[in-house]
């Protein structure tokens, strides 16, 4: 049985909490507390998908404009952690910009991972702006068979 732990109400509130305050105060304020960011900019987490296979488990995260080296993935505790940051383009007004809706900041996931992935040989790639982490199960011990002696 699979047992990610894909939701943290301690973030949705953190996030509410956020959200709340940027109203009243009139900026954008980081949701983790020890980040600093500038009163600009909006704080953004990736969409995640978890699949379950025959022989792993599949996280899809959606990372688009996120570069490699701006991505680090960690294990920690059988907690695997995913952090980066999608960084903001220099916006100057003689670009055209009315609006700008795209978000952008640093982002922290977070999984608890089941007791039969394999640590040692999780794989990640990134393709067209999804990241792709493959967390390999451990085989099932099959029972062994004890020949019963007639004598």
């Amino acid at each position: 049985m699979m047992k990610l732990s894909l939701w943290d109400p301690w973030k949705e509130y953190s996030d509410l909490e956020n959200r709340i305050r940027r109203v009243f105060e009139g900026k954008f304020v980081s949701i983790y507390p020890s980040e600093k960011e500038e009163p600009e900019t909006r704080a953004w987490s990736p969409t995640v998908d978890v699949i379950e296979q025959d022989g792993s488990y599949v996280v899809k995260a959606d990372i688009p404009g996120v570069k490699k080296e701006d991505i680090d993935i960690d294990i920690k505790d059988r907690i695997l952690t995913i952090r980066g940051e999608k960084k903001t383009q220099e916006k100057t007004e003689k670009e055209g910009y009315v609006r700008v809706e795209r978000s952008y900041g640093k982002f922290v996931r977070n999984f608890t991972l089941p007791e039969n992935v394999v640590e040692d040989k999780i794989a990640a790639k990134c393709t067209d702006g999804v990241l792709e982490l493959t967390l390999p199960k451990k085989e099932e011990e099959k029972p062994k068979k004890i020949a019963i002696d007639v004598q």
